[in-house]
Order: structure tokens, then sequence, then C-alpha cells
């Protein structure tokens, strides 16, 4: 996804003079899995903007055949670019992520970039403790092979069904997997893996910014990746934010592909109605 493409769609965000809805993917996903999400808050009302992380390819068969193009990509690095296209829009913005993409919108809302923001299923933040024996199998081929963390690693199906798709069926899984799933840079698993032993760690988020604006997380009830351990002592920490309302909600018999799958519109309906109610 080229910065042009992301330049482009931030002039048509200010051209609009709506609110901007800015959608930050996490690992293994594109931009391009937001698309639909970013039609409803189209049609909302909203000024959709879906830019990639630096250097993500257009297409998930660009990213198949060039997976090299995602090694060395670090939280901070993808955080500063955020924050650097962020910093084009003329109206502050209402932020949403999926997982590490989640992580990245705490991030974002805790340097003061969001009038609103939702972290769905969001990868856990310096001082998150929980490591639920599923989390440390989901992020297995990644952090099972030290050199990793200056890769980009793809997953197997049967990585991802367990990782991404548990909560679905067999077919849908597979289709899930042809249409969406490309290499992610291993060296964010990394930093979340030993970010509490790290007090220079990127992943750290300043839950008590009087800036944050109001954040949901929402947890996905059968979410291997991240289960409700850790997106509930995300939420824990972000509650102590005495400037702006916190929340969280379970959605019930959903996995990590939550906003991808064939139940995606009952999760963006879940963060469009929690925007609504502040922007």
């Amino acid at each position: 996804m080229s910065v042009e493409h992301d330049i482009a769609q931030i002039e048509r965000a200010n051209a609009s003079g709506r609110i901007p809805v800015v959608f930050v993917h996490g690992l293994w996903l594109l931009p391009s899995s937001w698309d639909r999400w970013a039609q409803v808050f189209d049609e909302a009302g909203f000024a959709p903007v879906t830019p990639g992380w630096p250097d993500d390819p257009d297409t998930v068969e660009e990213a198949k055949a060039h997976p090299e193009v995602f090694a060395h990509k670090t939280v901070g690095q993808v955080a500063d670019h955020f924050t650097d296209l962020i910093g084009k829009l003329e109206r502050k913005a209402v932020i949403v992520g999926h997982s590490f993409g989640g992580l990245l919108t705490q991030i974002l809302a805790g340097r003061g970039l969001a009038c609103a923001s939702v972290a769905i299923d969001p990868a856990p933040f310096q001082g998150v403790l929980p490591l639920p024996i599923s989390s440390l199998r989901a992020a297995a081929p990644v952090l099972t092979n030290p050199a990793n963390i200056h890769r980009a690693v793809p997953l197997t199906y049967d990585q991802f069904r367990y990782a991404f798709a548990n909560a679905v069926t067999e077919e849908e899984a597979r289709e899930l997997y042809d249409t969406f799933s490309v290499p992610a840079p291993g060296a964010p698993l990394f930093q979340a893996a030993v970010a509490n032993f790290n007090p220079w760690s990127e992943t750290k988020v300043d839950s008590t910014a009087a800036g944050r604006g109001p954040l949901l997380i929402i947890s996905g009830e059968k979410d291997h990746t991240v289960p409700w351990a850790i997106a509930n002592a995300s939420y824990n920490k972000q509650e102590r934010n005495e400037h702006h309302v916190t929340e969280i909600v379970e959605m019930a018999g959903r996995g990590h592909s939550l906003t991808i799958d064939s139940g995606w519109r009952e999760v963006c309906g879940t963060a469009l109605t929690f925007v609504q109610r502040f922007v």
C-alpha cells in the first residue's frame, strides 16, 4: 500500500469535511481486511481511511509473492508511521484497530490523536501480565525461532485455523485463509513477549493521558490469540483513566477472525454504536 495511496485517502477525508475513521490492521492481514467496515462507516457519515503499515503490498497475491517486504517492522516504527499520517488529517480522528492494530490504536490514543477509539482483541501492551497458554500456542510459529525477529513469517492453514479461525466452520476458515492471510513481521511478537522485562519497550501505552478520548475494548469470547484474560487486563489498566470513558464488551462465540469472518457486521455495529455515542 503506497504512501501516495494513503495520502490520497487522507486528502479525500479532509475534503469531505467529515470526521475521519482510521482503521489499523494487525499481523497477517492487509488494509483491505477493513473494506467492508469502511463502507459501513462511510454510509454512517464518517470518512474512512485504511492506511497500510510501511511497505504493505496492495494485494494478498502480491504479499504472498514478496513476503520479504514485511520483515523488520517494529511496533514503534509502525506507531510513528500512523502518527505522521494521522497528523495530516484536519479533524481529530476516530481510530479502530484489531489485534496488533488494537495495540497501535491504544498507543495512538495515548498520544492524544483520537476523539474516540475501539481496540478489538488488542495485543497486550507493557504492564499487561496474563499470558494464557492459547496465546503462546498462537504465537509459537514466530516465537519458537529467534531468527524470526528479523523475518516475515507466514502462517500455515493449521496455524491460521488455531490462531484466527477456530470459531468458524472448516469451510469458512479455508476461505478466510485464502482471502486474507499474508506473511507478517516477527519483530512485534518478540517485542510483546519481552515487554514486561524491557523498560524501554515500544509497546508502552499512556493509558492515563488526559487526551486519550473514550475507548472501547472488544473481546472475542473464543479468541485463542488474545483471550479475555489479556483483553480484560488491558481494560483494567485503561479504566484508570479518569478523564474518559473506558468500556469492554465480549462478543459471544467469536474468535480472533471476528473482524473478517461472517459475523463481522455485528462487531462493526458494536464499534459504530460506541463511536456514535461520543462523536
